[in-house]
């Protein structure tokens, strides 16, 4: 018998199966150092210890997407070994801060199956849940995969597709309650707008471009422990209809975020990530630029000293936000994703108000 697992195949999943993910991951601050090397992540909760003090927390937090990122990439042994690719992301809730020293375990549901119609491949849909060592869930998402077969003869399962909701609803944030915003220093974040300064409506095009390397993309993607092979393997993927490996989409959201911080320097977290869709694939050596849109502002009841923005976060490559005014293109009667949009992710987060 042989001692190699090879991942699950799409005709391996079964509607209600709970996968629990192996090598639980203890994270520390070379990761955080690593992360920061990797994206330029900047937002000042998660890199300036004396303002996470400040605003309640015992440490300073571990950023939201590295832990998003490594709690993925527990799952994807299991999950996405075997993936066409990833295609989207549906109510993500950050639940509790996760420290150096913190260890999370991370566990899957089979929520949702569709087979393709060309009998070759399946659309997984999964939730996965990712607690820390006292059992505190720390973060919850959704996502949907698209998975190849092994074996093509393999019945198709009956069709189940979930109804997720468009968004993470504001009565559904987790907002600490030791969480103390009202001596917010602007000083530390080098920018005076906050909630209060932002409209519904409003574009904030980020000025700088990032080209991430492929050594920069392949290094991000051990960090995360994500062995999915089409980001590592380019043998393999020498043989695909793209010709080389893609970079995982997690990444592009991260440099995409820390691109961000410039137009929203006092966001002081994220709460939750509403919906998210990789529209382009991406590669090595491509340069991102980024553009936000305030979609909506949401007081958080009972609270005086912050509150919520949904935010509708675009990421272009090898082309300036400037450039493009829209991200969709007419094609044969279709609304299409421009070919440079590479991310569409509607995020929400917390910031001081004044």
């Amino acid at each position: 018998m042989s001692k190699i697992s090879g991942g699950n195949f799409f005709e391996d999943f079964r509607l209600g199966q709970i996968i629990h993910h192996a090598t639980p991951r203890t994270i520390t601050d070379g990761e955080r150092a690593l992360y920061i090397a990797l994206t330029g992540a900047r937002h000042v909760t998660h890199c300036n210890l004396p303002v996470a003090i400040a605003l309640g927390y015992r440490a300073m937090p571990m950023d939201d997407l590295l832990v998003f990122h490594i709690a993925f990439g527990k799952t994807v042994p299991d999950i996405s070994v075997n993936a066409v690719a990833n295609l989207g992301y549906a109510d993500v809730r950050f639940t509790d801060p996760v420290y150096a020293g913190d260890t999370l375990t991370t566990s899957s549901t089979i929520i949702g199956l569709k087979q393709n119609s060309n009998g070759k491949s399946g659309v997984v849909y999964v939730r996965s849940v990712s607690k820390n060592q006292h059992g505190q869930e720390v973060l919850s998402w959704v996502r949907w995969v698209m998975v190849h077969k092994n074996n093509i003869n393999a019945p198709a399962p009956e069709t189940v597709i979930p109804q997720l909701p468009a968004m993470v609803s504001v009565d559904r944030l987790w907002v600490p309650e030791f969480m103390d915003a009202k001596h917010w220093n602007t000083a530390a974040s080098g920018s005076a707008n906050l909630w209060d300064d932002y409209q519904v409506g409003e574009r904030i095009n980020h000025p700088s471009g990032v080209t991430v390397d492929e050594s920069d993309h392949t290094l991000a993607t051990k960090l995360y422990q994500n062995n999915a092979r089409l980001h590592f393997d380019s043998h393999m993927m020498s043989t695909s209809s793209f010709g080389k490996r893609l970079m995982y989409g997690g990444h592009v959201i991260s440099v995409c975020r820390a691109m961000s911080y410039e137009g929203l320097e006092n966001v002081i977290s994220i709460a939750a990530i509403n919906a998210g869709i990789h529209c382009n694939p991406s590669f090595g050596g491509d340069t991102f630029y980024a553009w936000t849109e305030v979609l909506e502002k949401w007081e958080i009841p009972g609270r005086t000293d912050l509150a919520a923005l949904r935010l509708r976060l675009i990421g272009l490559k090898n082309q300036v936000a400037e450039a493009l005014q829209q991200t969709h293109i007419t094609q044969d009667g279709k609304q299409l994703y421009h070919p440079d949009v590479v991310l569409d992710l509607d995020y929400t987060v917390l910031m001081p108000r004044k």
